[in-house]
């Protein structure tokens, strides 16, 4: 009897413990700070294929993970075109993917996107990801979810994660603004002093 308890609680921390791996692994993929980003191609809404390879002179990027109906995304498009405004011709260009499933949020179907980026003036490629396999791979769960990555002998390599600023709902209420001051150390060979912050929006929908 003893020897059949004691094989049960084995059984019952086995378990346990099986699950509470599965679970963080689970909420511990992507890229994390220092890891060096693989290549994509996505369609942009001229038709045309994008890769971070076309951008031979880019010094690095700002990639946001962002879509059409998330009032967070929104509330940020502005300060999204404003960062490319600023820090394209510095070698950092703003790529903005769409994550979501166009089936579930028929509001981020790609036509929706053409229109959105034409309202809104969109200086920077607005990418749909098909299929949903590059947003895992960076570990976005929220959009907006943004990551800076600086050209390196090693790759493209991810030196910040998060948000954007400390407010996401309205822009005159920012005091830090984390991605810029990441970018702005990046240019200035400095150390960046905040490199992941949460990002907050909407869950990206599948």
């Amino acid at each position: 009897m003893k020897k059949l308890v004691k094989i049960c609680a084995v059984i019952v921390l086995v378990g346990l413990s099986s699950a509470f791996i599965s679970f963080k692994n689970m909420h511990d993929h992507g890229y994390k700070i220092g890891d060096v980003v693989k290549d994509f191609s996505l369609k942009n809404i001229d038709g045309k294929m994008v890769s971070l390879a076309d951008y031979k002179d880019a010094k690095g990027f700002i990639v946001t993970f962002t879509c059409n109906t998330c009032p967070f995304s929104i509330a940020y498009e502005d300060r999204i075109i404003a960062l490319n405004k600023k820090y394209a011709s510095k070698g950092y260009p703003v790529i903005a993917i769409n994550p979501n499933n166009p089936n579930t949020k028929p509001g981020d179907s790609f036509d929706a996107m053409q229109k959105r980026a034409i309202e809104k003036g969109f200086t920077f490629p607005y990418l749909v990801d098909e299929g949903q396999k590059v947003y895992p791979k960076f570990g976005a769960k929220k959009t907006p979810h943004n990551y800076v990555l600086q050209k390196t002998k090693k790759g493209l390599v991810v030196e910040y994660i998060g948000a954007i600023d400390d407010s996401s709902r309205n822009p005159d209420g920012v005091k830090e603004k984390y991605l810029e001051f990441a970018v702005d150390a990046l240019l200035s060979g400095n150390e960046i002093k905040v490199k992941k912050t949460k990002a907050i929006g909407c869950s990206i929908k599948v």
